[in-house]
């Protein structure tokens, strides 16, 4: 039954798409209309984009907690990631992530839309990549550059490190952390930080045990908790007696301000570098934690 009806949707699309299918979707030299299907893409799409040029983003883009762009999603309507909400939208060009909507892209493809996935990016030269490649597609190549420009010299900005480097390591649910060659260990690297996981037998995203934290004792610790998120018991582990000595070491960085490909980019560096500072000067009576929850700044 599941398979026949997938079947009928599948033709109702094919019908829907075939009545269109004469009419024009886009007039000759305007810039294509645009649906997107992940986070990262609606950041980017809502960022580059001219108004009105967007016609639909993922229902997470007006989520404050998870979106960089929730304000600027405010009025463009949202989709859950499903084919039949993009068809009747005719657009020219969709954007999706490469591990996320894969029945829809799939669909999307067969009924003849363009469709652009993006990876997560490892490092800032693929992020400068996708930013390029979004901003081509949607026909404003001279935006995307100034992104790229301005996060460059954002980072740029970033305070000279002088002396050893204090060593820090990301703690994400269930023990999770970023070792070498991830966009995370980059940015602790310009931030001033020595990634304590690029030294330990895991690479990129692996698991480290509580004993192997506590062992090391980073003079740093980064969680991506957020202080409303519910609990959970992948979040227990952020919160272990045995991790009780770090809590005035520890920062709190919003998850969504180091994942996509994006000028938050910069401002994770940006409040990565702050807290190293506040460890190299207690006697600001600046202490990094307690826990301390960084705030992002930048346009949302």
């Amino acid at each position: 039954m599941r398979g026949k009806a997938a079947g009928l949707m599948l033709a109702a699309l094919l019908a829907s798409a075939s009545a269109g299918a004469q009419e024009p979707r886009v007039p000759p030299h305007a810039r294509p209309r645009v649906v997107s299907l992940n986070l990262c893409t609606d950041e980017l799409a809502l960022r580059l984009a001219d108004p009105g040029q967007v016609l639909s983003v993922t229902h997470l883009a007006r989520d404050p907690l998870a979106s960089n762009v929730a304000d600027r999603a405010r009025d463009v309507p949202v989709n859950r990631g499903l084919a039949e909400e993009v068809v009747p939208l005719k657009p020219d060009l969709v954007l999706a992530g490469a591990y996320t909507t894969r029945t829809a892209t799939a669909v999307l493809r067969r009924l003849g839309f363009e469709v652009l996935e993006l990876g997560d990016p490892q490092t800032l030269e693929e992020a400068y990549a996708q930013i390029r490649l979004v901003a081509e597609r949607l026909g404003v190549p001279e935006r995307g550059a100034a992104m790229v420009r301005q996060m460059e010299e954002a980072f740029a900005r970033l305070p000279l490190v002088a002396g050893p480097r204090p060593t820090a390591v990301v703690l994400r649910p269930n023990g999770f952390t970023t070792g070498r060659g991830s966009l995370a260990d980059e940015l602790m690297e310009k931030a001033g930080l020595s990634n304590l996981a690029a030294r330990l037998p895991t690479d990129k995203m692996g698991q480290l045990a509580l004993e192997e934290i506590v062992r090391a004792a980073p003079d740093l610790v980064v969680v991506n908790a957020e202080e409303t998120a519910p609990p959970s018991l992948a979040d227990a582990l952020l919160h272990h007696p045995a991790l009780a000595p770090f809590k005035d070491r520890t920062l709190a960085l919003p998850l969504r301000l180091w994942t996509c490909a994006g000028p938050d980019l910069a401002e994770a560096a940006a409040l990565l570098a702050a807290a190293r500072t506040r460890l190299s000067a207690p006697e600001a009576g600046r202490p990094v934690g307690g826990v301390h929850h960084a705030a992002a700044e930048g346009a949302r």
